[in-house]
């Protein structure tokens, strides 16, 4: 109606603060008829007022906005992006939108979507925060410091602290997840809205830990879930209250770690070993919901008994074998080998490594059973005495020398020694490496076997002809010769004949009248003219005078340089 007035340029405001043509009051309308066309009008703007939710109809959509009709002058319209599901918008729909202003700078009304959202979720958060009820809300995407949230439609922050009970390792298996939360902050001004799942879920243990504080007893079998794992256990967590299983108590077997049993967000069964609530502990096992191993071990495994089993752990005195979960035996170092000298079982063995054993004693009381390896094969000391009867003319390679004589080895493994006694036939030998070396190859006779005690005797000269039975032809009784005074003893001296013979000169037969010891006659080293005056085949003596001393220089006789690895085993 007012649009088909005459256009004038003086215009005035209405109380309303409509602008009314100042000619149409003045000359086409009486005040009363003013005053009717003038409420007709603000009657169809009574209900639009800035600042408030209005109810809208939407004339059509276009491809970033949707064009409303609020009732007023002109048109409003929304960005599209406002709108949860645009594509469902039809012309004709009623909705709900936010005034901002009746007029912008443009003369178009401006009106918000998203603000109307969220003036109405507002009153509702603002409810629940004040009432202390939980709201519903569904993990959107993950921000700095935490996790937008998905509040009725409206946007709030879920600090990483306040997600769980305990720090999550992976946010991102949440988002989508619906939750219950509890409002701990509300700024409508800044529109910003902090939640809380923590808060819910430590209520939830609190009403938990009462009631199982009335139920749970030692002894009872129940289920929890894996909540954490450390180098030395698990922490169970059976339904408001925790519990920790201890490595020791997750299996009769050995377990390097606790992962090998459980896993994080697992359901276990476990039993309740002991309760402390001073304290708030309470411990838990699973193996003790299995039979004990140990019981009747003895009869399951009786000595002699072969078995096979891995190596799970290795010392200094020996190695440990899981015959089966729970049951470990120990394979002493001397039972590793028969011949062989094991300095240490990392030698023999390794970890991981399956063997087979035989049992040689059982402790059910100790929990201990004792193994041996070399006894699943034949002790070749045994047949050694047959293999290798007195007299048996072999050849080996000598090993270590001692002060006493050479070891010389046989087999692989077992070695015999040449004592210094037995090294020469003729020679007074004070060292073994005045004869051998190590290292050499060597001609022995087998002598004595002592299976038993695991020794064997040989003798180097024995694998020769004994001299001295031929003695007699070679240094007949009167013959004279010339000798080597070697040593000095109390009672004469020793002289070298040759061919590594030797021959004793008694004081008396010196040549040298009243004289208290030999040293006032000879030297060591000193040449003498020399007459045999008797043979002793059996014992193996030659007793000689002298007749003359030369007129030669004297050459002292060369000692044998003892090596250091011959001093010891």
């Amino acid at each position: 109606m007012l649009d088909q007035l005459q256009p004038s340029t003086e215009q005035f405001a209405s109380p309303s603060g409509l602008r009314v043509r100042q000619d149409l009051y003045d000359e086409e309308y009486s005040d009363e008829e003013y005053e009717q066309m003038l409420s007709m009008y603000e009657g169809t703007m009574a209900q639009i007022v800035e600042g408030e939710i209005v109810k809208s109809k939407v004339l059509r959509v276009t491809e970033n906005a949707v064009i409303l009709d609020v009732g007023f002058k002109s048109e409003g319209s929304v960005p599209l992006d406002e709108f949860k599901d645009p594509q469902s918008l039809k012309e004709g729909d009623e909705v709900e939108v936010f005034l901002e202003h009746l007029e912008d700078q443009e003369g178009a009304v401006v009106l918000s979507k998203k603000k109307a959202d969220f003036m109405r979720v507002w009153e509702k958060i603002r409810l629940a925060h004040e009432s202390d009820q939980p709201v519903e809300g569904t993990l959107v995407k993950k921000i700095k410091g935490g996790v937008v949230v998905n509040l009725m439609g409206v946007d709030a922050f879920l600090p990483g602290s306040q997600i769980a009970l305990r720090r999550v390792p992976n946010i991102d298996e949440l988002l989508g997840q619906t939750y219950e939360f509890k409002i701990i902050k509300l700024n409508k001004r800044r529109r910003n809205i902090v939640v809380s799942r923590r808060v819910i879920l430590e209520n939830e243990r609190a009403h938990k830990r009462e009631h199982l504080m009335k139920e749970l007893a030692v002894g009872q079998v129940r289920k929890g879930v894996v909540k954490n794992i450390t180098d030395f256990g698990a922490f169970i967590d059976l339904g408001g209250v925790d519990g920790l299983l201890h490595i020791t108590d997750m299996s009769y077997g050995r377990v390097s770690h606790p992962t090998e049993m459980v896993a994080i967000g697992r359901e276990v069964e476990v039993k309740i070993l002991d309760i402390d609530w001073q304290r708030e502990r309470i411990s838990l096992g699973m193996k003790q919901l299995q039979s004990y191993p140990w019981q009747n071990v003895a009869a399951k495994y009786p000595v002699g008994t072969r078995v096979q089993g891995k190596v799970v752990s290795i010392t200094n005195y020996g190695a440990f074998v899981e015959i089966e979960p729970g049951i470990e035996g120990l394979v002493h170092i001397s039972e590793m080998s028969w011949t062989r000298n094991v300095r240490h079982p990392s030698k023999i063995v390794s970890i991981g490594e399956t063997i087979e054993a035989v049992v040689l004693k059982v402790d059910e009381a100790e929990e201990k059973i004792s193994l041996g390896m070399k006894q699943t094969e034949q002790d070749p000391w045994m047949v050694l005495p047959l293999k290798y009867p007195v007299g048996t003319r072999i050849q080996g390679k000598v090993r270590n020398l001692t002060s006493f004589g050479a070891f010389v080895e046989i087999e692989p493994g077992i070695d015999g020694l040449i004592h210094i006694s037995d090294m020469s036939w003729t020679k007074r030998v004070q060292h073994p490496s005045e004869v051998v070396k190590k290292g050499d190859g060597v001609d022995v006779v087998i002598l004595n076997i002592d299976a038993e005690n695991k020794r064997i005797s040989l003798g180097l000269k024995q694998a020769e002809e004994d001299p001295w039975l031929r003695i007699g032809e070679t240094y007949p009784i009167g013959m004279e010769l010339r000798g080597r005074v070697v040593r000095l003893m109390d009672k004469g001296v020793v002289v070298d004949l040759g061919n590594d013979i030797e021959g004793f000169v008694p004081m008396s037969q010196l040549g040298i009248a009243n004289i208290e010891n030999p040293g006032d006659a000879v030297k060591e080293g000193q040449p003498v003219d020399l007459k045999v005056l008797e043979v002793d085949p059996i014992h193996h003596r030659i007793v000689l005078m002298v007749t003359n001393y030369p007129d030669e220089p004297i050459i002292p006789p060369v000692r044998p340089v003892i090596p250091e690895e011959a001093t010891s085993p």
